[in-house]
């Protein structure tokens, strides 16, 4: 697969590092990922934008999904991510994922991770939408993802793992043959380096989270920014579903005009017995699907904004005041602080919910083994495309994507290595590490315009209008010139007085920004149907015969979008397009 050529603009890095694999991410994906490798004796570097501890995992409340309650099997669970995917999920993905969980989560516990039991030490199993079993383990009520986050986070210290915090990757870089060499990144003052630096190694894995703030209104975190798809793409590499972008039906509503990250209200407090309702108390969730409130999340999301629009109304109510005091301080306290911060006590009064940009279920396309079409680079966790959610995520599996992915990775890094190791040292006439590639010199001109800061106010804006929970042509074909405007001014100045915006990490981000929003988009366009979390207003029904299919873009060495459709809802393989 021959590399785009295209880069940010950026200053060469200033200093470099050695591995034999660098991990960029440190949420639930990236730092398993680390502790594997670094448990196989490979030289482990962990890249994150934040610190440590500041992963998108930190913020997951609700739970991680595993078949481990009696009567519960992975066939069963099997069966619920199917229905939630509408028809696109690949089955061989989605039985790995549950077939391997169970074990999986088992060994995350051995790692020092402690979820909620019962009086007799069994772990505690809730129920959110989609899933009719109760198999949601949950950790601090509703603080699963931050006690996750602690015990990797230890280990990985434990480990002396080397990690570069505080820290922006920028490109991928590659050797003269196109296999993946390192990253570039921008050290933001607070890390081990100053400015952009490098580390070297015949391995990267992209575990970057997801581009939330791609939305005026979500609940990913600051960091959100899609840079791990938007490196792929300028790598050369296909991403594919983009257009499926979750959007979680309960989010605290803080007024029309709030942007940024929003406060989150689990999917577990409606899996206890919460109920929806508008402002007569009337629950209108009940009749439009078998689960009610536990519908798959694009359903409830659908149903509240249908609501919303009969009635004129800007949020719907989530209402579990009958729960009453005790079990929202010890099973919802995370929550229960968010919404007090905020005004509200759902002790006494409804929670005001509306839906906001959550999860996205497509992403940097993968096979089985977490490998993209670069050779050398490898993506999981919410940055990749595994095939596992299809059109719609099932709640709390994003947890356990990340941990069961992450291990196959480690695990085909580990044995390439040994082959490349013990191929180098029959050559050598010595044991050492595989060759760690020697990348190729960045360009002297840029080749990507850099966007002023401001632009990213405009993209969210514009991406929330065009591209949010209702789309249609007209929405989008509206999203997309608008986008292209914001492209060509920049890249216009660019070829006029070969001037961009000044490097940093505003302006990396919001190009980063701009990027995904153009695939998005394209992708959104080019799905003329209703399906899981995509909903055209003009195409409302679902087909199947046109479209169970996956769209995939690549991004062309001119900057335009590539786009196709897969001719089944299957992946083609990762490794014929490697090989190209």
């Amino acid at each position: 697969m021959s590399a785009t050529g295209i880069r940010l603009h950026a200053p060469a890095p200033g200093w470099s590092l050695e591995a034999d694999i660098v991990v960029v991410g440190s949420g639930v994906a990236g730092l398993t990922t680390a502790l594997r490798c670094s448990a196989a004796g490979l030289k482990t570097v962990v890249v994150t934008k934040a610190r440590l501890d500041d992963g998108s995992t930190r913020w997951a409340q609700g739970g991680i999904a595993a078949a481990l309650g009696e009567g519960d099997t992975p066939e069963q669970h099997l069966d619920d991510t199917l229905v939630a995917g509408a028809g696109l999920c690949d089955e061989e993905a989605v039985r790995t994922l549950v077939t391997e969980g169970p074990d999986a989560v088992r060994r995350l516990i051995e790692t020092g991770a402690h979820f909620d039991t019962g009086p007799e030490g069994a772990i505690e199993l809730t129920r959110e939408g989609g899933h009719h079993r109760r198999r949601i383990a949950h950790a601090g009520g509703d603080a699963t993802g931050a006690e996750i986050s602690r015990a990797l986070v230890e280990a990985v210290r434990a480990q002396d793992i080397p990690t570069v915090e505080n820290a922006l990757v920028l490109d991928l870089l590659t050797d003269a043959d196109g296999r993946t060499a390192g990253v570039s990144l921008h050290v933001m003052g607070e890390g081990q380096h100053d400015g952009v630096g490098a580390v070297h190694a015949p391995a990267v894995v992209l575990a970057t989270g997801g581009m939330g703030q791609v939305f005026s209104a979500t609940t990913n975190p600051s960091v959100s920014t899609g840079d791990g798809v938007a490196l792929a793409l300028r790598a050369g590499a296909e991403v594919s579903d983009l257009e499926f972008v979750q959007f979680h039906p309960t989010v605290l509503f803080l007024g029309a005009d709030a942007e940024g990250q929003q406060p989150l209200v689990s999917e577990a407090v409606r899996g206890e017995g919460a109920h929806l309702v508008d402002a007569d108390g009337v629950r209108f969730m009940v009749g439009q699907h078998e689960l009610a409130e536990l519908a798959p999340r694009d359903i409830v999301a659908k149903g509240i904004t249908r609501r919303m629009q009969e009635l004129g109304t800007e949020h719907m109510f989530l209402d579990a005041r009958h729960f009453g005091a005790e079990m929202w301080e010890n099973r919802f306290p995370t929550i229960l602080a968010a919404c007090r911060a905020h005004g509200i006590d759902p002790v006494t009064e409804p929670i005001p919910v509306a839906p906001a940009a959550h999860y996205a279920s497509g992403g940097v396309r993968t096979d089985p083994h977490g490998r993209t079409t670069v050779p050398g680079l490898y993506a999981c966790g919410e940055v990749a495309c595994t095939g596992v959610h299809g059109a719609n995520r099932l709640a709390s599996n994003s947890l356990l994507e990340g941990l069961v992915y992450a291990e196959r990775i480690a695990d085909d890094i580990a044995s390439s290595h040994a082959v490349s190791a013990h191929a180098e040292s029959a050559h050598a006439g010595r044991t050492l590490h595989a060759r760690v590639p020697a990348p190729v010199s960045h360009p002297d001109t840029p080749a990507h315009p850099l966007l002023p800061p401001e632009a990213r106010f405009a993209i969210q804006r514009v991406m929330t209008e065009g591209a949010g929970v209702l789309r249609s042509a007209d929405s989008l074909s509206g999203a997309a010139a608008r986008l292209a405007r914001i492209h060509a001014e920049a890249a216009g100045a660019l070829a006029e007085d070969g001037k961009t915006a000044e490097p940093g990490v505003d302006t990396w981000e919001t190009t980063n920004l701009l990027c995904v929003a153009r695939v998005l988009v394209a992708a959104a366009q080019r799905r003329e149907e209703t399906r899981g979390c995509h909903w055209r207003e003009d195409r409302p029904d679902r087909d199947d015969e046109a479209w169970r299919r996956h769209i995939v873009v690549r991004l062309n060495a001119d900057r335009t979008l590539a786009l196709r459709a897969t001719e089944t809802a299957d992946f083609p393989p990762t490794t014929s397009l490697q090989e190209k």
